[in-house]
């Protein structure tokens, strides 16, 4: 019953990739698809090979279309539950990032007293990043390879390769050695 199941889930999982490859996602090999939204700018998102995309994760992109990706998902990256990538700009996650579940990663926020207008800057996930639950990645940050960020974490600014930082906003706790 189990291979059954996984079974389904498989075919379920390819028919999204179909979906919203004719919708104008690029997808660049095999990747694992479970519930995931992405209501508007399919054309704007690349998704490299082996890439899993768990329940409830939600790709939304706003903004007029540049004619280059806005949202890049580098090689076996895995995006927990319920996590949202917000993108206007630019966002790039890194081959093997793991992102928790509950994120929230954005590269812009809103001008004062306008619903409308965006203040965007890109934001960067190194490869190997490991982002713990409920952690919000704000505008204009660059984490480092390697970077690990504990949960419930807020990130303001940027931070190196190979460290741990932890809080709101989120700080340098300690090196990690090599």
């Amino acid at each position: 019953m189990k291979l059954f199941i996984r079974l389904l889930q498989g075919i379920a999982s390819r028919a999204r990739a179909v979906f919203y490859g004719l919708l104008g996602v690029k997808f660049e090999g095999a990747c694992w698809l479970r519930a995931i939204e992405i209501p508007r700018g399919h054309s704007d998102i690349r998704i490299a090979d082996g890439v899993a995309l768990d329940r409830g994760v939600t790709l939304l992109i706003s903004g007029k279309s540049r004619g280059a990706e806005k949202l890049i998902i580098g090689r076996t990256a895995y995006l927990n539950r319920a996590t949202m990538i917000d993108a206007s700009e630019r966002i790039e996650i890194g081959a093997n990032a793991m992102i928790g579940p509950f994120c929230y990663i954005t590269d812009h926020d809103h001008v004062i007293g306008s619903a409308d207008d965006l203040v965007s800057e890109p934001t960067r996930i190194g490869e190997r990043c490991w982002i713990g639950a409920h952690v919000t990645i704000l505008k204009g940050v660059t984490i480092g390879e390697d970077t690990v960020i504990g949960a419930g974490s807020v990130v303001t600014r940027s931070l190196p390769a190979r460290v741990i930082a932890v809080g709101n906003p989120a700080r340098v706790l300690r090196e990690i050695a090599t």
